[in-house]
């Protein structure tokens, strides 16, 4: 008779991690593998016990997909994706500014869930509000009628019929166009505070939003706006445990929490 050996349980996977504006290809070769390295590492350090991920826009810095083209380039990003979907990792994408041109290839060959829109869910009995937070610039009706015709169904079909290469230099001049256009607008952080306390007062305990890269906590009386700044300098996400959401920073093997 062999000793009676407790099974060895796989860990339960009760977290619920958000993270945006990784920017993939911004940088120069050298910058976006130590990103894309960091960016991996966390990826391997989450898959233990995550549950769900969502990816609030702006992985790429830029991003068009054709029927049965995709841009070079991110393969162990991309790969990563799929091992934790394959491992049971529910992952969301919502499309931001930079990538916002998104159609059958990340549900398709990653498992990944796509959104074009907002994002409402309900997650362990609380209400959860994520926004990429472009447009949401009171004065920014500028970028507001780009991003009108960007997405316009009209234009992107367009778009595919034009080579991608040609395509690709479209699309980086419309990052670079919304980089410096963003870059111009003072970023108070108070009109997507006020956005988010509208929400909040909504209905919504918890708003969750990137764009403008500064990480951010305002915790109201009813619920918590958080800003996820970014995997350019901050490399910052959110955890919600099921009851609590934080603002924390990845450094390789670390997790620190953020105050706030």
């Amino acid at each position: 008779m062999f000793p009676n050996v407790a099974r060895i349980q796989p860990p339960k996977r009760t977290r619920i991690y958000f993270f945006s504006d990784v920017h993939l290809g911004l940088d120069t070769p050298e910058r976006e593998r130590s990103k894309e390295r960091m960016l991996l590492r966390f990826l391997d350090t989450i898959k233990r016990d995550a549950e769900q991920v969502f990816i609030a826009g702006d992985l790429f810095d830029f991003w068009f997909e054709y029927r049965s083209v995709i841009p070079s380039g991110h393969v162990r990003v991309l790969g990563k994706l799929a091992e934790l979907t394959d491992a049971g990792v529910r992952i969301t994408f919502l499309a931001g500014n930079h990538d916002f041109w998104l159609k059958s290839f990340f549900p398709k060959q990653l498992g990944v869930e796509v959104s074009l829109e907002p994002i409402e869910r309900n997650l362990y009995g609380k209400r959860f509000f994520l926004h990429h937070g472009d447009g949401l610039l009171r004065n920014d009706t500028g970028y507001r009628m780009l991003k009108s015709v960007l997405r316009n169904r009209v234009s992107i079909f367009l778009f595919s019929l034009v080579h991608p290469d040609i395509t690709g230099m479209i699309a980086r001049w419309s990052s670079r166009t919304s980089r410096q256009h963003t870059g111009k607008k003072t970023y108070e952080g108070n009109d997507m505070v006020d956005f988010a306390r509208q929400k909040i007062r909504e209905g919504f305990d918890v708003v969750v939003m990137g764009h403008n890269h500064q990480p951010h906590v305002e915790r109201f009386q009813n619920g918590t706006y958080i800003n996820l700044g970014d995997w350019i300098d901050e490399h910052t996400y959110a955890v919600f445990d099921g009851r609590r959401i934080t603002l924390k920073t990845f450094r390789a093997n670390e997790k620190r929490e953020r105050r706030g």
